[in-house]
């Protein structure tokens, strides 16, 4: 990262002009605008994104577990945020990334109110400050919403709703969030300041009144929950074809058959794959790209998925109808 082109920025106080899209919710058509922004942190130069002052030890905590392997110049990070995005990131949700399309993170231990970091020393190394400089809002981020805060050393590093934010130095590419979740402090940004993972779940759960629908699971990816958001799994020793049913008896004290749906009230599912079966007994499940599909005891709250690759046999199924293999 140290060996990044530095940009320049603007005189103190001056103020930029952006062209932004705006994408409407539900539109089919974006239009631009034109929104008179002030860059943040416009009126100090950038130095190091690091601080060193006391009472600001907690960066040993936060980021000293096996990270001897990062570069150190990752310490030493002036780059400007340049125009940010908004953009989905399938294991997260939608996140705030730089212009070079790094994911953007703050830190738990971090104040937004008033803004005061707590990453220095070893954990700037990790986590680099980004500076304030130069940073521009795009449709989905208010301008407002951008900041600074003075570090230790005197550099200013930009905020998002207090938050100040931050790069991770195991992030290589863009779009990459190696950092969302790190310690159970470190989280990749929503536009609003708060957590990308946490807006993500929420939306999701606006969509279990669906009777079927894709949802995205940190760990595992897209997969198929039910209405009440019970995670949706298929039985290796089933079979599509020809269809067989392997899980009878005592297996259904454990994994309860899916109950059929209509397949255009699906959501973020092909209505082609959603189909159903007759078992044994009479009764009718479920079936996905003719699959059939049950539901775990053990997962006892919505979003839960201790079922995945229980006894090598179990595993959730993808938005594509596929199962989901369990990673070693």
């Amino acid at each position: 990262m140290g060996n990044r082109n530095r940009a320049t920025t603007a005189a103190a106080g001056s103020v930029l002009t952006v062209l932004l899209l705006a994408s409407g919710c539900g539109s089919g058509d974006d239009e631009a605008r034109t929104v008179t922004v002030r860059a943040a942190g416009a009126e100090r130069a950038v130095g190091h994104g690091t601080g060193d002052g006391e009472g600001y030890g907690a960066g040993a905590e936060a980021g000293a577990d096996a990270d001897a392997d990062v570069d150190a110049d990752a310490e030493e990070d002036s780059n400007p945020a340049g125009k940010l995005s908004v953009r989905e990131i399938p294991e997260v949700g939608n996140v705030v990334t730089d212009g070079a399309g790094a994911t953007l993170y703050r830190f738990d231990k971090d104040t937004a109110q008033p803004p005061r970091s707590n990453c220095a020393d070893a954990c700037a190394t990790l986590w680099p400050a980004v500076p304030a400089d130069g940073a521009q809002a795009p449709a989905g981020v208010e301008a407002g919403l951008l900041g600074s805060v003075e570090r230790p050393d005197g550099t200013r590093q930009l905020t998002l709703a207090g938050w100040p934010v931050y790069r991770y130095a195991k992030d290589t590419l863009p779009g990459e969030a190696k950092g969302e979740g790190v310690g159970g402090t470190w989280h990749a940004l929503a536009a609003d300041g708060g957590k990308a993972a946490d807006a993500g779940k929420a939306a999701d759960a606006g969509k279990e009144s669906a009777p079927l629908s894709a949802v995205n699971d940190a760990k595992l990816g897209k997969l198929l929950v039910d209405g009440q958001g019970r995670t949706l799994y298929r039985f290796g020793k089933d079979s599509a074809w020809p269809m067989k049913f392997g899980c009878l008896g005592a297996c259904l004290n454990t994994w309860k058959p899916a109950a059929p749906v209509e397949a255009d009230k699906a959501v973020g599912i092909p209505a082609g794959l959603v189909g159903s079966a007759e078992r044994p007994d009479g009764t009718r499940q479920l079936t996905i790209d003719c699959w059939p599909v049950y539901t775990y005891t053990g997962d006892t709250a919505p979003g839960q998925t201790n079922g995945q690759g229980v006894q090598g046999l179990w595993f959730a199924v993808n938005d594509a109808g596929k199962k989901i293999p369990a990673k070693g």
